[in-house]
């Protein structure tokens, strides 16, 4: 976002990177382009990004049917959640690396019959265990087919309208599959059982493996060598643990010795992760040049702080719904439409605005229309209704989650060397998750301790949830408050994926 183009040089090699062609050509270094389908990819991507999206929100509704099945206790229903997010988020880097070394047909077919091994594994589960297990499965799954979709995306259509458009679509699938998952898990939930939010992926994995098999080439992958799993390792270990402190402190003080001294391990972790990523690895999963355009690291932090706010945001939502207002789980589902169709709206404007207003001004504006839309989600009570209380806020924040999820992805991506287009790929969907992730943990802990303070004061049950809910709403519409400060400081007026919206913008994204 900031102030410079993103550079292209952004390759692993010393060598400079082949001259890009005439207007229109394949991308340098891309073989993909001559035998794909451009459409069929585009479709293929979409259905792939549609599952992960979904399946990281469909449980939400379900989650109080899951616990009262499976004999949850409240602190670790959360796990649901997170076990999927937190090995989506930590193997996503690994994972956009292995798309480039192992080819995009094969990482793309692996992905995908992972996710639905995976989750037939959730639907038929009969534990906590075994269901927390079936969601990490799932999301190691996630963490190969969320980062392969931008890479197709990148290596398939020449940088330009088609694109943005292709670009368009998918962070429009990428933001509306997580309202579109709260709905469709209301509906499953209500209307058949909790597994069928598991069970619903197996026809969408035989779709995806169709589409695939017909459009993603069998071509040599771009770049040689061995993964860097030492680093994948200590990446995914610093985030797992820095999770599960925050998530301990529901029952351990932060001054505690536990607490302290496991958040001393993530950030040991953490250290030793940056050593080896930029003094020892020979194939480091984070290249550091590649964060030296500016672009590429403020989307990056923009999308980690939008990811918290959004899944923190569905999350509570669902829980308020109907562990206060005590809706069925129908009920909740289709509470969400509103946010679906915002959702929509805002990325289908995203390109318009982009081109008239700046990339600053357009970012800007998305990041405060969500924190506003978090902080009146903050006012909800025992009393509220749906049409007064819920809908507005509905709108008011996903039409700022649809428009900045577009914006930032084009930003994010424009300029980027085809050989890099699974680790530019792998950042931003790392961002979103590992967000998502360290965001629950943060907000349920704030939640929770916010439930019992109002309880201590003689609240009743559902009016202390009121209170500790609406608390972790006000400090989302913080984390989104802060998100649109640094766009304001960081993010250029214009920049180069300004000019390609202009070319785009009577098109429908």
């Amino acid at each position: 976002m900031p102030g410079t183009a993103p550079s292209r040089r952004t390759a692993p090699s010393a060598a400079a990177p082949p001259a890009a062609g005439p207007p229109g050509s394949a991308p340098p270094g891309s073989r993909d382009r001559a035998v794909a389908r451009p459409g069929l990819v585009l479709a293929t991507v979409s259905v792939c990004q549609l599952m992960v999206t979904l399946d990281a929100s469909i449980v939400n509704i379900a989650l109080p049917a899951m616990g009262e099945s499976l004999g949850f206790a409240d602190s670790s229903l959360p796990w649901v959640v997170n076990a999927y997010a937190l090995a989506f988020g930590g193997l996503l880097l690994l994972g956009g690396r292995i798309a480039d070394l192992v080819g995009h047909r094969r990482a793309v077919l692996s992905g995908l019959v992972l996710f639905g091994l995976a989750s037939v594994i959730g639907g038929f589960a009969q534990t906590p265990a075994q269901l927390v297990a079936a969601r990490a499965g799932q999301g190691v799954a996630a963490a190969v087919l969320a980062p392969i979709g931008l890479t197709l995306i990148m290596v398939t259509f020449a940088e330009g309208a088609a694109r943005a458009r292709a670009v368009g679509i998918w962070s429009m699938v990428t933001a509306g599959g997580s309202a579109l998952g709260v709905l469709l898990g209301g509906v499953l939930t209500d209307l058949l059982d909790w597994r069928w939010v598991f069970f619903v992926n197996a026809p969408i994995v035989l779709l995806g493996l169709a589409l695939a098999l017909r459009s993603v080439p069998a071509v040599r992958p771009p770049l040689t060598g061995r993964p860097d799993v030492l680093g994948a390792v200590l990446g995914t270990g610093a985030t797992t643990v820095l999770v599960y402190g925050l998530m301990e402190t529901e029952r351990h003080p932060w001054g505690s010795g536990r607490t302290l001294g496991t958040l001393g391990a993530a950030v040991l972790l953490g250290l030793l992760f940056l050593l080896w990523e930029t003094r020892f690895a020979d194939a480091p999963i984070v290249r550091p040049g590649v964060l030296r355009a500016r672009t590429a690291w403020v989307s990056s932090l923009l999308v980690t702080l939008l990811g918290a706010g959004m899944l923190a945001g569905f999350y509570f939502c669902s829980l308020f719904l109907q562990n206060v207002l005590d809706y069925g789980p129908l009920a909740a589902g289709a509470a969400f439409l509103p946010f679906c169709a915002g959702t929509a709206a805002g990325s289908m404007l995203a390109g318009r605005l982009t081109a008239r207003f700046g990339g600053r001004a357009t970012l800007t504006g998305a990041l405060l229309f969500s924190a506003l839309g978090m902080l009146w989600f903050g006012g909800l009570g025992l009393d509220s209704d749906y049409l007064t209380g819920f809908v507005g806020p509905s709108i008011v924040t996903s039409l700022g989650v649809g428009v900045c999820m577009v914006a930032n992805t084009a930003m994010g991506t424009s300029g980027v060397d085809p050989r890099e287009a699974g680790l530019v790929s792998g950042l931003l969907n790392a961002g979103r998750q590992c967000g998502g992730s360290i965001g629950l943990a943060v907000l349920s802990a704030v939640a929770v301790a916010a439930t019992h303070r109002a309880a201590t004061d003689g609240d009743t049950a559902r009016a202390a949830l009121a209170a500790g809910y609406d608390q972790a709403f006000v400090v989302t519409a913080g984390v989104l408050g802060v998100a649109t400060l640094l766009a304001l400081l960081f993010v250029p007026p214009r920049h180069a994926t300004d000019r390609t919206a202009a070319t785009t913008a009577p098109a429908r994204q």
